[in-house]
Order: structure tokens, then sequence, then C-alpha cells
């Protein structure tokens, strides 16, 4: 085969353990989509080996392992970039700019929707690990536990020693929206109740879920963010789900997703779509007049690849 001008060739070449792949000089940087509790540790040692990361959400499986990683992109000096998409679509920068500009007055209340059609998992028996599958290195830090199907591809999503729930699946997209708009760090206070509702199955993480956040600002101002799981049958919220904020091409059971955040201001709120559509809208006033609007996607890898050439901070998305 003749290749084009500027084409890579060759045949990439494969690893099975991370480690080794490490020890390439030839690597400058990685990107990481494995099971949530390996994030963490595989970026960490990336950064020590010299590499530049691209690490999936969620970044770690737990807050003290994502500070460790923070603390290792400083020490080693390395790119580090998380995968929340969103940071980089066109259309919610323009959105946020409009909430930090004042377009729906003093914003007090963000809401991040994570309302997903998810079926049971089931059950699954203890049995070998598929031909091929090194399970003892796929486990890696997390507990040592038989092999079942529901504890392998995708459904480990479930499971705490592996996964984070939806909250921490679909979920950590919101959250990020969310708290990116209040412009909030960390929360004073946190309150949550739910729990794991209708099926009887192997999953562990709750597909039902409400959480509170509150945020105590300078001069006595507060601020509170609600984020919501569902698994099953709901509603729509501000459009979220239907029409213009339609993730259209998620799609289970002839149902569609209601995934996404609304802001709550003196003057109105805003809606955004999730990361398909990346689409946000404006309603303004008692009598919910259409504000702005707008949709538009980005390139998250880029702005990693960009920051990696570049070595600027600056050259990141916006935090």
């Amino acid at each position: 085969m003749r290749k084009r001008r500027g084409e890579l060739g060759g045949t990439p070449r494969t690893f099975v353990d991370v480690r080794k792949l490490l020890e390439d000089q030839s690597v400058d940087a990685i990107s990481i989509a494995t099971p949530n509790h390996w994030h963490a540790l595989m970026a960490i040692w990336a950064c020590q080996a010299g590499k530049d990361v691209y690490v999936e959400k969620p970044c770690s499986h737990n807050l003290w392992e994502g500070r460790q990683l923070t603390r290792a992109a400083a020490k080693y000096q390395r790119i580090v970039q998380h995968g929340t998409q969103s940071r980089s679509s066109r259309a919610f920068i323009e959105a946020i700019g409009h909430i930090h500009g004042g377009t729906i007055g003093d914003v007090y209340l963000a809401r991040g929707l994570c309302f997903k059609w998810r079926d049971t998992i089931g059950r699954t028996p203890a049995e070998p690990a598929p031909s091929g599958v090194d399970y003892n290195l796929w486990t890696g830090p997390a507990p040592w536990i038989p092999f079942s199907r529901n504890r392998f591809h995708y459904n480990w999503h479930w499971l705490w020693d592996t996964g984070n729930g939806d909250l921490g699946n679909q979920g950590i997209h919101q959250v990020d929206v969310a708290r990116w708009g209040l412009g909030v760090t960390f929360p004073t206070r946190i309150s949550t109740v739910g729990g794991h509702f209708m099926f009887d199955d192997d999953q562990q993480t709750p597909n039902t879920l409400s959480c509170g956040f509150e945020f105590d600002l300078p001069g006595g101002k507060r601020k509170i963010m609600e984020v919501e799981v569902r698994h099953w049958i709901t509603n729509n919220e501000a459009g979220i789900g239907s029409g213009s904020l339609a993730a259209g091409v998620k799609r289970l059971l002839g149902r569609r997703n209601t995934i996404g955040d609304i802001f709550y201001g003196s003057n109105g709120y805003l809606a955004t779509g999730d990361e398909d559509t990346y689409s946000y809208e404006t309603r303004l006033g008692r009598d919910a007049s259409q504000g702005p609007k707008g949709h538009g996607g980005g390139d998250h890898f880029a702005n990693f690849i960009n920051c990696v050439r570049s070595r600027k901070r600056e050259d990141s998305p916006p935090e």
C-alpha cells in the first residue's frame, strides 16, 4: 500500500502490562481509558516515567488518589488533562460566559441531571476468566475477587471496587459543568440520599441518588448545587432530553435520556444539553421569554496535544 505524504506507517506496538509501555522511551504521552480503579495509579506512573497524560473521567477512584495525581503532575512537570470534554465545547464556553456575565442574573442554584435508561445487569456466577485475559493484572490495585461477567466489560461501573456508579460515570460531566458555572471550589456541606432500587441484581452502586452541595462564599453569600441520578422512567426538565436540547443519538428502549445542567438566577435560567448535543438555551424574566442560545462542540483531545507541544497551561480548556 502506498502511503500518503505525512501518513504514519507500520503496525502499532501492543503491550499487556502498562509498565512495559512506560519503559518505551519513544512514547511521549499516553491516554488512559481503563476501569476507574486504575486511572490515578497509571497516570502517576506515567508522570514518573516522563510521559504526559490524558486520563479519562473520573481522574481517580477517590479523593485521596486525585490529590496524589495532582502532586505528581506538579512534581514531574507533566501535562495531565482530564477527560471532561464539556470544557472544550464552544457552546458550553459561551453558556458559562453568559452565566458569569450576568445574563440570568445572580446565580444561586445549579442542577446536574443524569437520567439514563439503565436496565438490570442481572446476576452472573463466578467462572474462569476468558482466554487471553490476565485477570490478575486487570484487577490490579482492587481487591481480588473471582471473575464473573458482571465484574468485567462495562458492568464494572456498578461495583465499588472498580467503579463509581453513574455519578462517577456520566454524572461527573454534569457535576463538572455545574461547578464551572457556579464558579465554586469545594463545598462546605454535602448531603445525599439514595440507593439501589427496583432491580435485584449484582449492582452495588446507587441507581437512584439525590445529592446536595452547599457553598459558603466570601461576604456571606451562599450557593447550592443539586445532582440527581435516575435509572429508569423519568420526566424531562427544562427541555433537556427533548427538542433542541435532546440527546438524540442516545436512546434505549426507544426513550431519550435527560442529561444536562440547569442554572437558576434572579433573572431566569439557562439549560445545557449533554456532550452529544453541546447546546444551551436561556429563558429570561417572569414570562420565561427566549434568551441567548447556541450549540457547538470542540476537540478536547486536540487541546491536550496543543498543551503537550507548547508546555503552556494557558493553552488548556477554561477552568
